[in-house]
């Protein structure tokens, strides 16, 4: 089973992240067809037109509303000896396990990986029997079809923790090792190896990514594509960020009622439709002027270093619109609009990419900079 991402959905204009995979679902006759399956950082599981939580998906499953194969089908069979690893057969219970997983990843919070891990270095610290059975439950609330796979090893798989589960004297999955204190010695020292290069990795890591964030970013910030019928409000917001929104800006000597028609104007080849452009009655008009427009033909290697440039005018030129881009903090900036290409809008499924979103973060951190100071040589 395979969980796919990203997805997410919006509420209350905060974007809630999910992810999905594939389930059969059972149809008013009887039969049954692949459905998706997701889940989302709060909790929320929605399957087919059905929107419910991981208490609502355990009776979906228990009722045989949702399958996870197709029941018509017959299982593959895997040797799950000791010498021939394989995973378990998916269950609905595994199922139940692994959504809990993913709607805990998605929002941050440890996983059953994670909590199996955690069990082995407290068993590292303190090898006491006390702190061997948390390891043994830890790894027993891996999903089962998880578990060969839970540290990440291909050869290893996921023997050293089947070792320290299992009790003295017992034979390990009928074909494998008699359980002796040799053995768990030998599955500790895997564990002790293991953590040993995790942290020489993370203290790479730490020199090698040293300039990077702390702590996630702020929600995004997100500027819609709105029209207003009755004129602009008095306080426009963050919708003053957008390039439709009428704030003239001067670029070598011509003044531009909006970065909108800045931009199309530029990239016109004649200078009628240069005139045209910057002349049109509306950011809308401009645009549309400017698309019918006849291009340079070095547009497509100028164009960002372009719309750079006449953010910073408008920002530099208008104080009191660069406070409000300053007060958007270190959130990200996303710039939506149906009217806008996906070249600089933002777009569900990595179809869009942002780039005046982007291009707003850096202006928005060259203003900052500008406050601060000069950077020392």
């Amino acid at each position: 089973m395979m969980w796919r991402s990203p997805t997410y959905r919006l509420v209350d204009g905060e974007r809630i992240d999910g992810a999905w995979c594939h389930v059969w679902r059972r149809a008013a006759g009887g039969s049954y067809f692949v459905e998706d399956l997701v889940v989302f950082a709060d909790g929320a599981v929605r399957c087919g037109s059905t929107s419910t939580d991981l208490n609502g998906l355990r009776r979906l499953l228990e009722s045989g509303h949702i399958a996870v194969a197709d029941p018509a089908a017959t299982a593959p069979a895997g040797e799950r000896g000791w010498r021939s690893r394989a995973p378990e057969p998916l269950t609905p219970e595994g199922l139940l396990l692994d959504a809990a997983d993913q709607v805990a990843e998605l929002a941050g919070r440890p996983t059953a990986a994670d909590r199996c891990w955690a069990a082995v270095r407290g068993y590292l610290r303190d090898p006491s029997e006390a702190n061997r059975r948390a390891v043994r439950a830890a790894y027993l609330a891996v999903p089962p079809h998880r578990r060969v796979y839970v540290l990440g090893d291909m050869d290893a798989l996921d023997r050293p923790l089947r070792i320290l589960a299992a009790d003295p004297g017992t034979v390990l999955d009928g074909d494998g090792p008699l359980v002796t204190e040799e053995l768990r010695e030998s599955a500790r020292a895997y564990f002790a190896r293991t953590e040993d290069a995790l942290a020489r990795e993370r203290r790479r890591r730490a020199v090698l990514h040293a300039d990077d964030p702390e702590r996630p970013p702020p929600p995004a910030i997100v500027l819609h594509e709105t029209v207003f019928p009755r004129g602009l409000p008095e306080r426009p917001g963050t919708f003053a960020l957008r390039n439709d929104y009428p704030a003239p800006i001067e670029v070598e000597g011509e003044v531009y009622p909006s970065v909108e028609h800045a931009y199309w104007a530029l990239s016109a080849a004649e200078a009628a439709d240069r005139t045209r452009i910057r002349q049109a009655p509306s950011a809308r008009e401009a645009r549309e002027r400017g698309g019918r427009a006849r291009r340079r033909a070095d547009w497509p290697r100028l164009r960002l270093a372009v719309m750079a440039a006449l953010l910073r005018a408008k920002f530099t030129q208008h104080p009191a619109l660069a406070e409000v881009l300053v007060s958007t903090g270190e959130a990200p900036i996303s710039y939506t609009g149906a009217a806008e290409s996906p070249f600089w809008r933002d777009a569900t499924g990595g179809a869009g990419r942002n780039w005046t979103g982007r291009l707003l973060e850096v202006v928005r951190a060259e203003l900052l900079l500008r406050r601060s100071g000069p950077v020392p040589p």
